[in-house]
């Protein structure tokens, strides 16, 4: 028996699927919807702003006996294209947007810092211009907009939300590490290293370059990608990308990449002009970071629906208020800030550096790849099909989507876009996958971003309490790969791919200038140096020289099949787990 959810859900599937070709029934249905009547009906009664939806469920914290009513409950679930309140969907636009905070805020703030060593104004910048950005991007990856005269869509239709990537901060750190090591970069008299905008617009310039290949890559269809990029690769490229973050997020945890070991003006952390500057690594800091870490896992346990998809957000807030009461928080930077701002207030000198090519071509080839599971998890809790021409279509439009907004956000002089699972977890809990929700989340994501102080707080943020925030959200990212791992066939094959790919890959992260002697050309050849330079980029960057270590012995090993292969025995030769048949 067919319930009314789910057939307006088909409903919307067919209009989504045939929506440019002439059907009456599905006319009919716009043209109830978008009357007079029905507007009129849907935001003055209150049924289309209230509705019947326990609202009181969302806010419950799972504590007994608060719990009671709703320890066995189930909240209903609305689809793609049904219609919800008009609260409802404010509450959960906005629940995802508070979702996503972690993950847009992390990505600029960890370059800004860690990398081109910007000053308070321009990380408050590219943290607004990243809200922004991920705000249009989501808009038109939800929206799903038809390429007229061919089968080709921008966006999947689903609440599948898009945001910077992580994938270029490995990139983003080798690189200018190289700059300031060849003096392209500025430093200062005593070696501190000074802010270098170019770099930022070299690697600005060669994406907008590179981003192309990711939209051609849409138009191949996803079962070529998959042979090609199959999830042997890009699990071990989530896991190795996770890991190397993780190292990252913990130099903030313990006060701040800069200072650890650093002399003159980042001799204490986070430097010596900060309200409270202390050595790194010390106790007080270390605090700060956990006490994030710490309400994120109290929320998880404890909290009501709501606080448990914002868990992120309430860390930082009790990090904040805590590092802010202890004069650890200097305010300057956000009294400074502008209450309003929007892209282009800031600009960067637009370069190619052909250093910059391969590894960002792989990377792009990358994130068009590494979508497709994410999209696939949106797709599956969505309720809507998971095979077929119509999720093949959703997968080639958050593929183009994901290159489309990578290349909007490079002319916004925002980071890459990729499209990502973080805000699942808000569809399962609140039962609400309706597109509507998540244009709502857009607006929400846009305004954030406009709203220039709102960006300043995160600039202003104590790198302690930015650790604490980073290696929990970076080690979901090595937790996605794991997962993603687990669902290959574990044959002697695949095994031996997964060792060869992780050996390389891990010794980037361990022993980082194990290449540096390797390939080390100083000759008078410049164009010979660029290539040697860009050569340099992907061996030093983990998870792109596992790529290429991964995919090249994917195409070249034999398919060799065995009936051990499908068996994993313990050591008195019982069976334990049946493998999965390729």
């Amino acid at each position: 028996m067919e319930t009314p959810g789910s057939v307006n859900e088909k409903l919307g599937q067919e209009n989504d699927a045939i929506q440019y070709a002439s059907s009456t029934s599905d006319q009919v249905v716009q043209h109830d919807r978008n009357s007079w009547a029905y507007l009129k009906h849907y935001f003055t009664s209150r049924e289309g702003w209230i509705g019947d939806y326990d609202y009181l469920y969302l806010i419950t914290p799972n504590i007994w006996p608060l719990n009671r009513k709703y320890k066995d409950y189930e909240a209903p679930f609305y689809g793609l294209n049904d219609e919800i309140p008009i609260l409802l969907t404010i509450l959960l636009g906005l629940q995802h947007a508070l979702t996503m905070i972690g993950s847009i805020v992390s990505p600029p703030l960890a370059i800004a810092g860690g990398a081109f060593n910007f000053d308070a104004e321009i990380t408050q910048y590219l943290v607004s211009a990243a809200f922004i950005t991920t705000g249009i991007a989501t808009a038109l990856q939800v929206t799903r907009v038809h390429i007229a005269k061919t089968p080709f869509f921008i966006g999947t239709g689903l609440l599948s939300v898009v945001g910077p990537t992580f994938d270029i901060l490995p990139i983003a750190f080798n690189y200018t590490s190289m700059r300031y090591a060849n003096g392209t970069c500025p430093t200062a008299a005593d070696g501190t290293q000074l802010p270098c905008p170019d770099a930022w617009g070299a690697i600005l310039g060669s994406m907008l370059c590179t981003v192309w290949i990711q939209i051609l890559m849409s138009m191949v269809p996803p079962k070529k990608l998959n042979k090609i990029f199959p999830k042997i690769v890009t699990g071990s490229l989530l896991l190795l990308v996770g890991v190397y973050l993780i190292s990252n997020g913990m130099q903030n945890w313990g006060g701040s990449s800069n200072c650890n070991g650093g002399t003159g003006y980042y001799k204490l952390c986070p430097n010596v002009d900060a309200p409270k500057p202390l050595p790194w690594g010390d106790p007080k800091l270390i605090g700060l970071g956990f006490s994030v870490f710490v309400t994120v896992i109290i929320v998880e346990q404890f909290g009501s629906p709501l606080m448990k998809s914002a868990s992120i957000v309430l860390g930082l807030a009790v990090g904040c208020a805590i590092s802010g009461a202890t004069g650890y928080w200097s305010k300057s930077s956000i009294n400074a800030a502008p209450t309003i701002t929007f892209l282009w207030v800031h600009t960067f000198h637009l370069s190619v550096d052909g250093a910059l090519i391969l590894p960002l071509l792989i990377m792009f080839i990358c994130e068009a790849v590494s979508c497709m599971p994410d999209i696939l998890a949106t797709a599956e809790i969505s309720n809507v099909d998971i095979e077929g021409a119509q999720f093949n279509s959703r997968i080639q439009g958050g593929i183009l989507c994901d290159g489309i907004g990578s290349l909007l956000s490079a002319f916004g002089t925002g980071l890459p876009m990729v499209s990502q699972a973080g805000n699942n977890g808000v569809i399962v809990l609140t039962g609400c996958a309706s597109r509507r929700a998540g244009w709502c989340a857009s607006a929400f994501l846009v305004l954030m971003g406009v709203f220039g102080k709102f960006g300043a707080v995160f600039g202003s943020m104590p790198p302690s309490v930015l650790g604490g925030m980073q290696v929990f959200l970076y080690s979901t990212i090595a937790v996605a790969g794991i997962r993603v791992l687990g669902l290959i066939s574990w044959t002697r094959r695949n095994r031996f791919i997964l060792t060869a790919s992780l050996g390389i890959g891990f010794i980037d992260i361990v022993q980082p200038t194990w290449f540096n002697q390797i390939l080390d050309y100083s000759g008078p050849n410049v164009h010979l140096q660029g290539f040697e330079q860009g050569l340099n980029l992907i061996v030093e960057t983990p998870f792109i020289v596992a790529a290429v270590i991964g995919v090249f012995l994917n195409l070249v090993l034999p398919s060799d099949k065995s009936e051990m292969d499908r068996k994993v025995r313990e050591g008195n030769g019982g069976v334990v787990i049946e493998g999965r048949r390729e």
